[in-house]
């Protein structure tokens, strides 16, 4: 069985993430309570936690160390609280997303793979966006399966959550060209276009 996952920012949607991520989390931290050391841009910018390559590091972790290598107690949830703020995010749904969502849809399982740095990130996302929700059958972020989405432990946690023994990845991440369709070399309303004129054929 072959199924479809969407990369969700920059190929479904388009939004709003903070520009500096550092001073965006330390004004939500500061908003918290939270005292931020002087060099807190410094510390942001820091490796604190080395995890394995192309694994991800949960942003609430990254800034709990980062606050702990200074020093900082930041209590009663305060990073996570922080950092889901900070990206809270303004949501435009992308020409010929929903089309090519619903003609994905109607060939097979469907999933959308979300670089989402941040908790509830793509939970958020996509109830803002103007997307049939229902016809998603698995959403995997990068910061809640651990792995970049280039990596590919990502895509097979896709292929996991649906079932399927093959996934083609629409979007602009650098995965097996086999595996994949890129929205810039065919933008999702050619993409739509071609599936609802082929719907027999499989996925590719």
């Amino acid at each position: 069985m072959t199924a479809n996952s969407f990369e969700l920012f920059g190929t479904l949607v388009d939004a709003d993430l903070p520009d500096d991520p550092a001073r965006a989390v330390g004004r939500e931290l500061a908003d918290r309570g939270v005292d931020l050391p002087a060099d807190w841009a410094t510390a942001y910018d820091e490796t604190h936690i080395d995890p394995p390559a192309e694994a991800v590091v949960p942003l609430p972790a990254h800034v709990s160390a980062a606050l702990g290598s200074r020093g900082v107690d930041a209590p009663d949830n305060a990073p996570r609280r922080a950092v889901v703020a900070a990206f809270d995010p303004e949501v435009r749904t992308r020409e010929g997303a929903s089309e090519a969502l619903a003609a994905a849809a109607d060939r097979g399982p469907v999933a959308v793979l979300a670089d989402a740095p941040a908790p509830e990130l793509a939970r958020r996302t996509l109830i803002r966006a103007d997307l049939d929700r229902s016809l998603l059958d698995a959403t995997v972020s990068t910061a809640a399966c651990g792995w970049a989405l280039t990596a590919p432990e990502a895509h097979e946690t896709v292929a996991r959550r649906l079932g399927a023994e093959r996934v083609v990845h629409v979007g602009r991440a650098a995965v097996d060209r086999e595996q994949a369709r890129d929205v810039t070399e065919t933008p999702l309303p050619a993409l739509a276009r071609e599936w609802r004129e082929s719907p027999d054929d499989a996925a590719r």
